[in-house]
């Protein structure tokens, strides 16, 4: 009689869902571009505070996704399109948010006398890019369908976990080295002129990505 082996299904939920985080987390949308920039213009410290924000929502989309499958997405349907506009709101706030920062900024550095503007705290940050991810509601569509799309779905509370666990470290370390990178170009543009530049470039960028959602 051959060995049961009860890991394997777990294992088999572990790699489902490594691939289905990176499958969302990779293609750098308006929330990548902001964390890179802002990883960039503030501390590494801060770009990893919202790394985990981003990571974690996903992470949490992807277990409601794997506990209430279609019946979370069914519920969403009617809050869908207020979600999406409030999430544009969010992404166009921050990118206003950035190019003021950054122009105040050289601003003090110009005139030493003026007070310097208010740092990012990590805390802060955090939940900027949470509450960015979270508004948008394709997230928990995208697992739906997946999950839906997958021969073997997990369908013990084991494998559902392992799942989600898995998409929330796919997730934080795709993000973790977008702020890596983040503040690897921020060291690389010591100039005042050439942080004024990238900061109002990631601005219209994100923006752009933001107005793409409407």
């Amino acid at each position: 009689m051959p060995e049961v082996r009860p890991t394997a299904p777990v294992t088999g939920a572990v790699l489902a869902g490594l691939l289905a985080g990176y499958g969302v987390a990779v293609p750098v949308g308006a929330v990548g571009a902001y964390l890179v920039t802002l990883s960039a213009r503030t501390s590494l410290r801060t770009g990893l505070s919202a790394a985990l924000g981003v990571a974690g929502v996903d992470g949490g989309y992807a277990l409601l996704a794997v506990l209430g499958g279609t019946a979370v997405a069914r519920g969403m349907e009617p809050v869908a399109d207020p979600l999406r506009w409030l999430s544009v709101l969010v992404l166009l706030g921050l990118a206003a948010r950035t190019a003021v920062t950054a122009t105040r900024a050289y601003r003090a550095r110009e005139q030493p006398s003026a007070s310097r503007p208010a740092e990012t705290t990590p805390a802060r940050a955090c939940a900027n890019l949470a509450a960015a991810t979270a508004l948008n509601p394709a997230t928990v569509v995208y697992f739906v369908a997946l999950l839906g799309a997958r021969a073997g779905t997990p369908a013990s509370l084991a494998e559902r976990i392992a799942f989600a666990a898995a998409v929330l470290a796919a997730s934080a370390s795709w993000q973790v080295l977008l702020a890596g990178g983040g503040t690897l170009l921020g060291r690389a543009l010591t100039g005042p002129r050439a942080r004024l530049a990238t900061a109002l470039t990631s601005a219209g960028v994100v923006a752009v990505l933001a107005l793409r959602l409407a």
